[in-house]
């Protein structure tokens, strides 16, 4: 993959890197302003820039091999370029003053996995932003920033809960935050655990998968309940006078906040159960799993060393996340991995990094 120089026949001024996610617990709770637990993963993406003479910015993306070229006030076509061009306008609108660029992109964070690589591009795209033109932003307000790139130029009504975790987490470490008033603390995990993610091998798209949806019966069950959002509940007995599907998805979302908040203080083996416990309402109620992350998650749950297991991220696809015996991860992963592939799919371990 071509560097920076090799593209743009200059070195970068600023360099600047994000991580990828996963979540341990609070599927889809983030735009029903609830609670959720991810961690950071050990790939990251990496933005490289260089401000450059004219109106138009051009960006590279070297996983790619593609570049797009944009002006202010004209998006490009390109999808992957989107993030970025969102990004720069949003830091527009909020009061820099953004000139055109050299864009390099390169990124170990897999796609379509639910690992949160637009987040990623993103965060990393502000952050060298920031540095390169003395943007005063604070690691929330990056956040938010990339939150609305998303939704306003990227076309995925998102939730804040990607952005933060890319933004605000430090390795090793998870991220308790409230969504509603971002209340955050930074955890450790479970005394001796580690994390054990997955890639099923099955590819989604957020922006074409059925999250959108999702989204909107939230937004109807709360309606239905005379509430602003299905946060405002505590007991799972007062979503049971709504219709089908509202039901189920309501049900889903405040046993998951509830699930979260009884993480913080479980241990391993508690956590473990509530991740599994989770995986069966994201199954059963949400609905956004398919055949292959249940089969993964199922074999996952069964291995000795793995305390429990969920599907990360939107669904419909992508990652499964399960928390293991400290020192097991690596092993239990090529263990459970060669049993799922007997199957004719094409599973990976993605963290730990071999």
């Amino acid at each position: 993959m071509n560097d920076f120089s090799q593209r743009f026949g200059a070195r970068p001024e600023v360099t600047a890197a994000a991580p990828g996610r996963v979540n341990l617990l609070g599927e889809h709770t983030d735009y029903n302003e609830g609670f959720v637990l991810p961690t950071s993963i050990p790939q990251r993406t990496t933005v490289a820039m260089r401000m450059t003479a004219g109106r138009r910015s051009t960006v590279y993306s070297a996983n790619l091999d593609e570049t797009a070229e944009f002006a202010a006030g004209e998006p490009p076509a390109q999808q992957f370029a989107k993030y970025v061009y969102g990004c720069m306008e949003e830091a527009r609108t909020a009061g820099g003053d953004i000139p055109a660029f050299e864009i390099h992109v390169v990124s170990d964070v897999p796609i379509g996995v639910g690992l949160s690589s637009s987040a990623a591009l993103e965060v990393a795209t502000l952050r060298a932003l920031r540095e390169l033109v003395g943007l005063p932003f604070d690691d929330v307000r990056i956040a938010q920033l990339a939150q609305q790139a998303e939704i306003r130029h990227a076309g995925v009504n998102c939730g804040i809960l990607d952005q933060m975790a890319s933004s605000l987490l430090a390795p090793g470490s998870m991220l308790f935050l409230d969504t509603r008033t971002l209340e955050r603390r930074l955890l450790p995990l479970p005394r001796d655990s580690e994390v054990l993610v997955i890639d099923s091998g099955v590819t989604r798209s957020l922006a074409g998968s059925r999250y959108n949806e999702r989204r909107a019966e939230c937004e109807e069950a709360a309606r239905r309940l005379g509430l602003a959002s299905l946060r405002d509940i505590d007991d799972p007995a007062a979503v049971e006078q709504l219709a089908e599907p509202w039901r189920r998805r309501a049900r889903h979302v405040v046993m998951e906040n509830l699930r979260v908040r009884e993480a913080l203080a479980a241990d391993a083996q508690e956590f473990g159960r509530l991740m599994s416990a989770s995986h069966q309402s994201l199954r059963d109620d949400y609905e956004v799993s398919i055949p292959a992350l249940d089969t993964l998650a199922r074999l996952m749950q069964g291995h000795r060393e793995v305390y429990g297991a969920k599907l990360t991220g939107a669904g419909f696809g992508g990652a499964c996340v399960g928390l293991c015996r400290a020192g097991s991860a690596a092993a239990a992963g090529a263990e459970i991995v060669s049993e799922y592939n007997r199957g004719g799919l094409n599973g990976r371990v993605l963290v730990p990094r071999t």
